[in-house]
């Protein structure tokens, strides 16, 4: 008996204690809620490493390009330059290791002084905890740089809610012109 009033009277004041409110527009609905502050929302943080293959030419290519620009004169960097995208990322940097998913999404030259793109890629996993799950990366890409940091702005699934960042870090020494290799360190807060 004591057990439930105690249960009760906690619900009554988490009931009490918790203000809602809400905003109604034409076309959205937003609720504020404070909970009360011994309740807190946890976040996990989750780091993935794994490798994204470009294949460029070849019988099955997994880069096409989209969009040609006219280009007034002579332009180095090739602003306007669109290409889609659909390439296997594995555990580890060859192309015959485990597959961990794939990275579906577009990229662009956007820069008319160097070769800095603007990447959206769905990181969208197949293998393992995360089957099903996505992360998404939307950020400039300045592709010549050997390392670089792009930001992780959502994600589904088991990755709901995730912020983070992407450090992508180019393997020369292991591409070719037909076949580009990443190697993605991915670091996530998500519920």
């Amino acid at each position: 008996m004591a057990q439930s009033l105690r249960f009760f009277f906690l619900f009554l004041v988490a009931l009490i204690s918790a203000h809602i409110t809400t905003t109604r527009g034409a076309f959205s609905q937003q609720s504020h809620i404070t909970l009360p502050t011994d309740q807190q929302l946890t976040q996990k943080l989750t780091h993935l490493h794994f490798f994204y293959h470009d294949i460029l030419e070849g019988k099955n290519p997994t880069v096409v390009q989209i969009i040609y620009p006219q280009q007034s004169g002579d332009s180095p960097s090739g602003f306007g330059t669109t290409f889609m995208m659909d390439n296997l990322l594995t555990e580890g940097p060859e192309l015959s290791s485990n597959p961990v998913g794939r990275a579906q999404g577009l990229f662009g030259l956007a820069s008319l002084e160097d070769r800095g793109m603007v990447m959206l890629i769905n990181f969208a996993f197949t293998e393992g905890d995360y089957a099903g799950s996505t992360l998404s990366l939307l950020g400039r890409n300045p592709v010549h740089d050997t390392v670089r940091e792009m930001p992780i702005v959502g994600g589904t699934g088991v990755f709901r809610f995730a912020k983070g960042y992407a450090i992508a870090k180019s393997h020369w020494d292991l591409s070719t012109s037909e076949h580009f290799v990443v190697e993605y360190d991915v670091t996530i807060s998500h519920p």
